[in-house]
């Protein structure tokens, strides 16, 4: 998988707003442009949207991605409207958001201790229980990688060891993470 070019950075934060915009204000999901390559590599991604500061939304895509500037697309429009956690972004907040895009790399199977603070995000799976964490929240709460595998577990629905049960499979995976403020790698 490349990184992506702060052109290609560019492309998917205007994506996404136009995505949101579409969905808001047309009630329709918008033709995409033509994207450059990169956007077009099999990637999954995670849209968090804020406002004022806060989190308004976080919707993300990671089995069976798509072209990224798809994916970045659907997950705009499902973080505005559909984060169950949150009232649906009205057509006049959209303006004043700011968004934030997490491009995932491929989840790889790893033992939980294995899992770094700030490098790896986690993706736990246990039969119809799924979970998952980006890198980022442990750097912000200053958790450390054990923690971060366990709130998965929780968030999962699951008991805060159930990485310990065989059938609890743990997957960390990395991020390129861009916020219109600035990129974070």
């Amino acid at each position: 998988m490349s990184r992506l070019s702060s052109d290609d950075w560019l492309a998917l934060v205007e994506i996404a707003r136009r995505g949101i915009s579409a969905a808001l204000v047309d009630k329709a999901v918008p033709d995409l442009p033509p994207y450059p390559s990169a956007l077009s590599e099999q990637r999954g991604a995670f849209v968090s949207l804020y406002c004022e500061g806060k989190l308004r939304g976080c919707v993300g895509q990671v089995e069976n991605p798509g072209p990224l500037a798809d994916v970045v697309a659907r997950v705009a429009i499902s973080a505005a409207l559909h984060d169950s956690r949150f009232r649906p972004i009205r057509a006049e907040e959209v303006p004043a958001l700011k968004i934030e895009i997490s491009v995932l790399s491929v989840p790889e199977r790893m033992p939980a201790e294995a899992i770094v603070a700030g490098e790896h995000g986690v993706l736990v799976m246990r039969g119809s229980h799924r979970g998952l964490l980006l890198p980022q929240v442990a750097a912000e709460r200053g958790w450390t990688g054990m923690r971060l595998v366990e709130e998965t577990c929780v968030k999962a629905g699951l008991v805060r060891d159930a990485w310990r049960d065989r059938e609890t499979e743990v997957f960390g995976f990395t991020a390129e993470i861009f916020s219109e403020k600035e990129p974070r790698i």
